[in-house]
């Protein structure tokens, strides 16, 4: 009898226990999945309407860099940067080939821009910016993306096409954003789409 009742007893311990390990795993899951649920949602917020945009534009721009930005586009400083981008615009707009002069095979002091260098455009100058450099595809590919760019020299002409541009009062110079580069007929960089979109 009382080995019966052992057997019983050892039985509902082991019946419990896995219960109890069941119900926590399957607490562990939905949480889990709460959590990658609100990510998800979080990750993918609907674009704002134009006139969110427009909201959220009046609010940068009364915010103290939104204020130090418009009084510097409205510097000497500035003025002469809208210039220059007002120049290359419509290239910009329509993706299509501008001629460079490269001036310069390294960026001004304190760039946080990646890889790049200075180009003259129309006779005015001009931040060539290629970003973060991205490793090779696998181990065995030393091949960085831009070594042809680095045989590039002082006074080179190439044919550039970008996608945008921007400014920033941290810079003198309007910032092109590197998409094609072509020297003497032969393309030596095209920008890749990262994964993931952007």
């Amino acid at each position: 009898m009382k080995k019966i009742i052992s057997i019983v007893i050892l039985t509902l311990v082991v019946v419990g226990g896995l219960v109890f390990s069941f119900t926590q795993f399957n607490n562990d899951k939905i949480a889990s999945n709460e959590i990658k649920t609100e990510t998800s949602k979080k990750s993918k917020q609907k674009p704002l309407s134009a006139e969110e945009s427009k909201a959220e534009l009046k609010k940068w721009e009364a915010s103290p860099d939104g204020i130090h930005f418009k009084n510097w586009e409205a510097s000497p400083d500035g003025k002469k940067v809208d210039a220059a981008v007002a120049k290359i615009s419509k290239s910009v707009k329509d993706f299509t080939n501008m001629q460079a002069v490269v001036t310069s095979l390294s960026l001004p002091p304190g760039s946080k821009l990646g890889f790049g260098m200075m180009v003259k455009i129309d006779d005015e100058d001009y931040i060539l910016s290629f970003g973060i450099e991205q490793p090779g595809k696998n181990i065995m590919n030393f091949k960085s993306e831009f070594d042809e760019l680095r045989s590039l020299k002082v006074n080179d002409k190439i044919m550039i096409r970008s996608r945008n541009i921007s400014k920033a009062p941290k810079y003198a110079y309007p910032i092109i954003a590197g998409d094609y580069v072509e020297r003497e007929g032969e393309i030596i960089y095209k920008k890749t789409p990262r994964k993931g979109g952007c």
